[in-house]
């Protein structure tokens, strides 16, 4: 095993994740609104959502297929409109009074808006086709190479949303939890609006 090759890729997986991003969006939305089970929920999600998207990578490795790329920039658009959709919903509820119970969809993250939202851009299977051939010597074996930089992105992924979870949910007893819900929530509709506009630039001819 490449040791130094290893450790390489893990500083920079450790740096995608930890940046800004829809996910670290809805974790951190989430955990002010619902508490840290509700977002640990959302966590494994978006968890399982990079496993899928991680297995179709390795797909198209193996298989060397391709993708159209309009087809995942249709897809994309409807992955910006459901992150929208979201801090929409977050918003909607800060307007509520504090003492007011909001529909559990649209209050709580969980499993499912985690999932979802981890697919919200088929585009990272692109992404992750690119990025693991740069690391595919860290074992002597393709298949081992790719089980275990599987592995230590999924590992390094639910580690890092976890310890968002920590320190929001710190604060979160110390700061009003709307003013960190209004935060994330616009933060969603930002990249949301960015995403679409990206996208559609590429859907016109």
């Amino acid at each position: 095993m490449n040791s130094a090759l290893l450790a390489t890729y893990a500083l920079t997986v450790v740096l995608l994740i930890a940046s800004p991003g829809p996910v670290v969006a809805l974790v951190v939305n989430t955990t002010a609104r619902a508490g840290r089970k509700q977002a640990l929920l959302t966590a494994l999600g978006t968890n399982g959502a990079s496993l899928v998207l991680i297995a179709l990578a390795a797909l198209l490795i193996f298989s060397s297929a391709a993708i159209n790329p309009l087809l995942l920039s249709a897809l994309s658009v409807f992955g910006c409109l459901f992150i929208g959709f979201l801090g929409l919903g977050a918003l909607a509820e800060l307007r509520r009074p504090a003492h007011a119970s909001a529909p559990a969809a649209v209050r709580q993250g969980g499993l499912w808006q985690g999932f979802a939202i981890g697919l919200s851009n088929p585009k990272d299977i692109l992404f992750f086709v690119a990025f693991f051939p740069q690391f595919i010597q860290v074992t002597e074996q393709f298949s081992h190479s790719l089980m275990l930089l599987a592995l230590v992105w999924l590992v390094l992924d639910l580690g890092i949303l976890g310890l968002y979870i920590l320190v929001i949910g710190r604060l979160a007893e110390r700061l009003d939890r709307r003013l960190i819900s209004a935060i994330s929530a616009v933060v969603l509709l930002a990249i949301a609006a960015v995403g679409l506009a990206y996208n559609i630039r590429q859907l016109l001819p």
